[in-house]
C-alpha cells in the first residue's frame, strides 16, 4: 500500500511481478542468454535436434541415445488425426486464420481424447505427446484444405521437421532448410512466463485438462503483441519492398509515432539473445534461395532502430523472413510457433500441476461506491 493514498501499487501488465518458481527456463542476466534447464539456447541450436530439446523441456535433462529413439518413435506413431477431425477441418472457412483453425482443432482433439478428464501427471504427459505429434498434422491439413487440396498423411519415417514440410508441401527440402527450421523450433520452444505460457498455467491451476490449457494458450499467442508479431514483421518487410526506401519508410513511422513490429522485448533490454542465431540461419536461407532483399531491408531497419531509438530486434524479426524464404505462407508463421511452443506450454502444465494452487489475483476497485438501485421511472 502507498503510505500517502492507502492504495496498493498496481503493476500494470504484471511488470516485475514474480508469480511462481520454475525450473524450466531462465534468461541469465550475466550472459543475457535464454537457457533451458541450464543450457544456453544458442548452444542447443548448434548441438541438438528439436526432439532432443522437447525431451529436455519435459524431463529436465537431455536424452540418451536410447531415450531419444524411444521419444521419436512415440511421437511419430501418434501423428495421424481422426477422420472426424479431418471432416471438421474441411468445413473450416477457407478465409479463416490458421491460428483459429489450430485452436479449434486442439479443442476438438480434447473432445476425442480417451483420457480427456484425467489430469494426473502421467495422463497429461501422454496427452502432451499426442498434441506434439498431431498439431503439425492439423496445421497442414487446415492449410491445404483452405487451398482446396487434399491432406497428406504423416510419414513416421520422417523427423519432426521433415514431417512438417512434407505435410504442408508434399516434399522434404534440402538439409540446410531443415536445419534452419529446426533451429527456429528450438528458439521458439520456451520462454519463461510469457503471456501464452502464463495463460496455460492459469487454466491448469483451475484443474482443467491440458487440451483446455493449450487451447487458451493458442488464443493468447495469436495476438500481434505476442506470437503474431512474426507475421506482422513479414507484412512490414513486404510493404517496404525495396532496401532503397527502407530508411525513408522507417522515418515516416517515427514521424507518426507508429509501432515498428519485431522490436523491443519485455525481458531483454540489451538485445534478445535468440536473435543472432536466428539471423544467422535466416541469412543461410537467403543464400539457399538466392534472394537477399528481405535480409537487406532487415539489416537497415535494425541498424536504424538501434542508432536512433536504441531498441533491439526480438526473435520474430529474423524468424519472419526466414519462414518466408522457406516457402511458408505468412499466415502459417504463428501456427509454426504453436508446433514448437507446445513443448514449453506442456512443460509448464506439468510443473503447475505438480505443485498447484489456483491462480487468482486481486483487483483494486475504482468504480462508484455502493449505491441504491433507482426505480425505472427515475433513471
Amino acid at each position: 500500500m502507498s503510505e500517502k493514498s492507502n492504495t496498493p501499487e498496481i503493476k500494470k501488465g504484471l511488470v516485475g511481478v514474480y508469480a511462481d518458481v520454475s525450473t524450466i527456463s531462465k534468461v541469465m542476466p550475466e550472459t543475457n542468454s535464454l537457457t533451458y534447464g541450464g543450457y544456453a539456447v544458442q548452444d542447443l541450436c548448434e548441438s541438438c535436434s528439436f526432439e532432443e530439446v522437447a525431451y529436455l523441456l519435459w524431463h529436465g535433462e537431455l536424452p540418451t541415445a536410447a531415450q531419444l529413439e524411444a521419444f521419436r518413435r512415440e511421437e511419430a506413431a501418434q501423428r495421424a488425426i481422426s477422420p472426424a477431425l479431418h471432416r471438421v477441418i474441411r468445413e473450416f472457412p477457407h478465409d479463416g486464420h490458421p491460428m483459429d483453425a489450430i485452436r479449434t482443432a486442439v479443442s476438438f482433439m480434447g473432445l476425442e481424447d480417451p483420457e480427456a478428464g484425467d489430469v494426473s501427471d502421467a495422463a497429461q504427459r501422454r496427452k502432451a505427446m499426442r498434441l506434439l505429434a498431431k498439431i503439425p498434422t492439423c496445421i497442414a491439413a487446415a492449410h491445404r484444405a483452405s487451398k482446396g487440396l487434399e491432406p497428406i498423411e504423416p510419414n513416421p519415417a520422417h523427423s519432426f521437421g521433415e514431417n512438417f514440410f512434407n505435410l504442408v508441401f508434399g516434399k522434404v527440402p534440402q538439409p540446410e532448410v531443415l536445419k534452419a527450421f529446426d533451429v527456429s523450433l528450438i528458439l521458439y520452444a520456451e520462454h519463461t512466463f510469457n503471456a501464452s505460457t502464463y495463460t496455460a498455467r492459469l487454466v491448469t491451476s483451475t484443474g482443467a485438462d491440458i487440451h483446455g490449457a493449450i487451447t487458451a494458450a493458442i488464443a493468447a499467442l495469436k495476438g500481434p503483441l505476442h506470437g503474431g508479431a512474426n507475421e506482422a514483421v513479414m507484412h512490414m518487410l513486404k510493404e517496404i519492398g525495396d532496401p532503397k526506401i527502407a530508411r525513408e519508410w522507417l522515418q515516416s513511422r517515427f514521424d507518426h509515432k507508429a509501432l515498428v513490429m519485431g522490436f523491443g522485448h519485455r525481458v531483454y533490454k540489451s538485445g534478445d539473445s535468440r536473435v543472432p542465431t536466428m539471423r544467422k540461419y535466416a541469412e543461410k536461407m537467403a543464400e539457399v534461395v538466392g534472394d537477399r532483399t528481405w535480409m537487406e531491408i532487415s539489416r537497415i531497419l535494425a541498424d536504424e532502430m538501434l542508432t536512433k531509438k536504441n531498441i533491439h530486434p526480438n526473435l520474430d524479426f529474423p524468424a519472419g523472413p526466414a519462414y518466408y524464404l522457406m516457402g511458408f505462407d505468412i499466415p502459417l508463421f504463428t501456427p509454426i510457433f504453436v508446433a514448437s511452443r507446445i513443448t514449453g506450454w506442456a512443460a509448464h502444465v506439468f510443473e503447475q500441476g505438480a505443485d498447484n494452487r489456483l491462480i487468482r489475483p486481486l483487483s483494486w476497485y475504482t468504480g462508484p461506491e455502493q449505491r441504491p438501485v433507482p426505480a425505472l421511472d427515475a433513471r
